[in-house]
């Protein structure tokens, strides 16, 4: 069977009913399904349940040669995956909407009944490091990208995702690294990230941003940041129509949210941030946008002390421990950041302590990664879980 059947085979039968848990979009019924299992797939099989495809990058390219409307889940079995290549998400033929989406899930989400960490579809970033970022040469040393998003109206869910095990400063001038999750048109709009788990590790394996996105409508919720430089960058300066919620950030050596000149509207609340360099890093959208600019080429310009626009965010019943600063401002490659008032914070029901949260060690707990039980930052409800935890 060629790629050509094998797409028509994948997209002409009807798929299994696609999620909807509490929280997120609402997908319709009836969505034609791509299987992926890393042990038992091949590229070459059709991608449905009993003879699933191997990776996702090629998954990626059958929705990409799809043609017409309608949801698609790409469903992601246990196991480990090897990303060798960017795994891009650009159907040029096929559109979708907030009900008909395009959804890359794990086959067993946190909520049901018979999961554990251990069946979460893990992604090792193992392709070689390009010497361009967003189709520029680089002059910070190269950066690869694991997932590129390049349409509206899509979900991601339920994945755990490593960092690229280089040195990430190998000499002098030169910072190699790694998005997880990128999005670099500012026309497009509607991108939610759920129940994920981003963890790095500056020396051994750094994942320099986990998510970084253009444009409008950027929802990152129940998903947890560990050891990572960066966990979300908001980028395009007056964007809209973005959210942070029930998150959980720790050991992240850069800053936990960076927003560049976002709305107002910013929806910010129940996430714990703790053991972080900056809680908060916010530059304004005119240095956001020098700072695009600057990766194409030349060199970013110096921190600026302050934003310009005068953006406050609510920053409703969350929880901050432990960290070093509250707020910077800055470019983040090199982590150029200066101090800056935390004023534009509107804290709302939000806690600052210098005491670092607890968080659960074991891994054969259900709540691996988390703030202990009983705790008074577990009862902010960050985490994996869309239902409360009995």
């Amino acid at each position: 069977m060629n790629r050509r059947q094998a797409l028509k085979a994948t997209l002409g039968a009807a798929g299994t009913a696609a999620l909807q848990p509490g929280g997120l979009a609402a997908q319709s019924s009836g969505a034609d399904t791509i299987f992926v299992n890393p042990v038992t797939g091949a590229d070459t099989n059709p991608g449905s349940k009993g003879s699933p495809l191997r990776t996702l990058a090629e998954a990626a390219r059958r929705v990409n040669q799809s043609s017409g409307s309608g949801p698609v889940t790409v469903m992601l079995a246990e196991g480990i995956y090897a990303v060798g290549e960017t795994v891009l998400l650009k159907p040029e033929r096929r559109s979708f909407t907030r009900t008909g989406r395009l959804t890359i899930r794990a086959e067993v989400l946190p909520d049901d009944p018979d999961w554990h960490t251990g069946r979460m579809p893990t992604l090792i970033h193992t392709m070689p490091l390009p010497k361009t970022w967003n189709g520029r040469p680089d002059p910070l040393g190269g950066a690869a990208d694991g997932i590129m998003v390049e349409t509206s109206h899509v979900t991601i869910q339920g994945l755990k995702i490593l960092g690229l095990p280089v040195v990430e400063t190998p000499k002098p001038g030169l910072i190699q690294r790694l998005y997880g999750i990128g999005r670099l048109r500012r026309d497009l709009e509607d991108l939610e990230i759920a129940q994920c788990i981003f963890l790095g590790d500056d020396l051994t394996s750094p994942l320099h941003v986990a998510i970084i996105a253009h444009g409008n409508g950027v929802h990152v919720h129940h998903t947890i940041f560990r050891g990572v430089k960066i966990s979300v960058v908001y980028w395009s300066g007056g964007s809209r129509g973005h959210a942070m919620r029930n998150c959980f950030c720790d050991g992240v050596y850069g800053s936990a949210v960076w927003t560049s000149g976002i709305q107002d509207d910013f929806d910010y609340r129940n996430n714990v941030i703790t053991n972080c360099n900056y809680v908060w890093t916010n530059q304004s959208g005119a240095s956001a946008a020098a700072d695009a600019a600057g990766r194409g080429g030349r060199q970013a310009a110096p921190a600026s002390p302050q934003p310009k626009e005068a953006v406050h965010y609510k920053v409703v019943d969350s929880y901050f421990a432990g960290n070093r600063r509250l707020a910077g401002s800055g470019t983040g490659a090199r982590l150029e950041y200066a101090d800056i008032d935390p004023s534009f914070m509107e804290m709302t029901g939000t806690k600052v302590t210098d005491h670092p949260v607890a968080f659960e060690r074991d891994q054969t707990k259900h709540s691996y990664l988390h703030p202990v039980a009983g705790s008074e930052a577990a009862k902010v409800g960050a985490g994996l879980f869309l239902k409360p935890v009995a």
